[in-house]
């Protein structure tokens, strides 16, 4: 009945139309168009429209999502994820058309990057690209809300990752109440290993649906080469700088042994709550132990940041005549906190302007969180943003008086000033030449931070010149820029291992030791059995930011470290050249920052070093004392581990 009711219906209609070739079988549709170049270039200036006009909306919903954690900000982050990565799916749907299709440079560039654009592929599956989302906020909230309480039945003994921290920075802190704070901390993340479990599933989904095998080979394919190759790269980039890490580790070693007899080391390798940091990836916090010469070279930064709050408290207190109350005095105390943290800032925004840059626009100020509230949870691990891709830039920080906090200030605003360079470039080319460059620009501005610099800025005393006072200061950067080599490395070793199926869910964590091992030489005081998820307790786990930009950058600010020297005239050592204030510097630097991704990075690494491939040589030269240093004291010992 109902197939002679349609049949007679089309009769009519085509009467009615007068259409000489109907009949009750309807003529076959004609075929679309072929695809043209045109067609390529116009999705691209959509995609880059659309873009530009979301970014304000999606990266709102994240800030809110960190720096005001609750249900509701989750809720709103989680569906802003997913609107978004519910227009990448469909963007690349689109995209598939053109695929070995010849198309102008710019247009298939546009289109290689949009395929890349994302840590988090969607899964073809509406659900399941929603749960991605869901399980995304979820992770970083878990994270940004982790407390360890000795006593749960006692809030007074409840801490989260700054108190944890503290007790690890702290000189004077026992070796027990060191190992209590690093397994306080690592417990936060038992927790995350299930949703992290699925979500590493869903990952995989979505990057199998663009092509890739899984995640990492995706992760590993966003460099401008094979991702095999890539692979290969990093490989000999650590080997070049592997035999100087190994003479760090076993002078460290020596050292905590020293101090603690034979619980400073197991096995040969490194205790990981005694190296002054949670995931071991800076050693700066040993100083203490591990200064070559008492009091050569003065370069207590942390001291005269520490003594410009106290300052600041005292002049807030003597404002407050006689018997203040205890409220009184906590405002006091917050607004030192604030001020000595906007002083920080500034400093650090005063070097990129003398290097001809810009200075950061009012709403910066407004709008970046420098300090951590006192009302609410939020996610105080450093961050940049671009808010808008038209000058609404900020950093979000919890930052203290010392000179960790410091030199990330000069980091961050590394990538601040990165994206106000190129916020005039398509949004597809609004990134750094490769995920490497942004986390380099800010530590190329650090290893200008020499003594006669830091001097400059009265935070140390005018520097010695003497043998003893250039191993301390190499020293003192060997712990941050040499001690983070390995670890930057053997993150995503461990991920790419998920990712590729190697390691499962019922090895998540001796997979990470094992790695932790091979890579750092660090070890845990007693066995982390499968009950616990160690690499949930670093925030770029459960943040799915990929990390072997970190490594990469290592060797980067080296490289440009270099070539900006060169640029400046510098003559001398590698090690004593500070390009600060030089306007030639400045120049190739904001010229490099202004490409962003719009060409391979091969090409905006030779504009400024006038060579093609990363390089670690640069590493070993500003290195070079301290590294003779090291063999000499070393000498005899027996170094290495198992």
């Amino acid at each position: 009945m109902r197939t002679a009711t349609r049949g007679l219906l089309t009769v009519s209609i085509c009467a009615a139309l007068g259409l000489a070739a109907c009949s009750s079988e309807q003529a076959a549709p004609p075929a679309p168009p072929a695809p043209t170049a045109a067609d390529a270039t116009a999705l691209v200036e959509r995609i880059n429209s659309e873009s530009r006009a979301e970014q304000p909306e999606a990266t709102s919903a994240a800030w809110l999502a960190q720096t005001y954690i609750n249900d509701d900000s989750a809720r709103v982050a989680a569906k802003s994820s997913e609107r978004g990565l519910t227009r990448l799916k469909g963007y690349l749907e689109e995209a598939r058309t053109f695929v070995d299709m010849e198309l102008p440079t710019d247009t298939a560039r546009n289109l290689h990057l949009l395929r890349l654009s994302t840590s988090m592929p969607p899964p073809t599956d509406p659900a399941k690209l929603s749960e991605l989302a869901q399980l995304s906020t979820k992770l970083d909230g878990m994270y940004g809300s982790g407390t360890y309480c000795s006593d749960p039945q006692n809030p007074t003994t409840c801490r989260q990752i700054g108190p944890l921290s503290d007790v690890l920075a702290n000189p004077d802190s026992t070796y027990e109440q060191q190992l209590e704070a690093w397994a306080g901390w690592h417990s936060i993340a038992v927790p995350m290993r299930e949703p992290y479990a699925r979500f590493a599933q869903l990952l995989n989904e979505g990057a199998s649906g663009m092509g890739f095998k899984d995640a990492g080979q995706m992760w590993r394919s966003g460099y401008d080469m094979d991702a095999d190759a890539f692979k290969a790269e990093t490989d000999r980039l650590w080997g070049q700088v592997q035999p100087l890490y190994e003479q760090l580790h076993c002078y460290t070693r020596n050292k905590l042994v020293e101090k603690y007899g034979e619980r400073g080391a197991v096995d040969g390798k490194l205790p990981a709550h005694l190296m002054g940091n949670l995931w071991q990836q800076d050693w700066s916090n040993l100083w203490p132990i591990l200064e070559p010469y008492a009091g050569a070279g003065s370069l207590d930064v942390s001291a005269a940041l520490r003594a410009q709050r106290d300052a600041i408290y005292a002049a807030e207190v003597a404002k407050l005549g006689a018997a203040p109350s205890v409220n009184a005095l906590v405002e006091a105390g917050r607004n030192a906190d604030r001020s000595v943290a906007e002083a920080m800032t500034r400093r650090a925004e005063e070097f990129y302007v003398q290097l001809g840059m810009p200075k950061l626009p009012e709403s910066f100020w407004s709008n970046a969180q420098l300090l951590k509230p006192r009302d609410r949870d939020v996610v105080c691990h450093a961050s940049a943003w671009d808010m808008n891709m038209e000058g609404d830039v900020r950093i979000k920080m919890c930052i203290q008086p010392t000179e960790e906090e410091f030199t990330t200030i000069y980091h961050e605003l590394g990538h601040v000033y990165y994206y106000l360079a190129y916020n005039e470039l398509p949004p597809m080319f609004q990134s750094g030449a490769h995920d490497g460059f942004h986390e380099a620009i800010g530590d190329t501005i650090v290893l200008s931070m020499t003594p006669d610099y830091l001097a400059s800025i009265d935070l140390v005393e005018a520097p010695q010149q003497s043998r003893e006072a250039v191993i301390n200061a190499q020293m003192r950067q060997a712990l941050s820029k040499v001690a983070f080599m390995p670890f930057g490395l053997m993150i995503d070793r461990w991920r790419w291992g998920v990712f590729d199926g190697s390691i499962t869910e019922a090895n998540f964590n001796s997979a990470w030791w094992e790695m932790k091992a091979q890579y750092q030489g660090v070890a845990p005081a007693s066995a982390r059995g499968e009950e616990f998820f160690d690499p949930g307790a670093k925030y770029h786990v459960p943040g799915n930011t990929p990390y072997t930009r970190y490594f990469l950058s290592h060797i980067l600010q080296f490289q440009f470290y270099k070539a900006l020297c060169d640029a400046a005239g510098h003559t001398g050592p590698l090690y004593t050249c500070s390009f600060a204030g030089n306007a030639e510097a400045g120049r190739r630097f904001w010229a490099m920052l202004q490409q962003g991704q719009r060409q391979p990075w091969q090409q905006t690494m030779k504009e400024l070093t006038g060579g093609e491939q990363m390089d670690a040589s640069a590493v070993l030269e500003y290195f070079e004392p301290l590294q003779g240093w090291l063999k000499e004291q070393n000498a005899g010992q027996s170094c290495g581990w198992k």
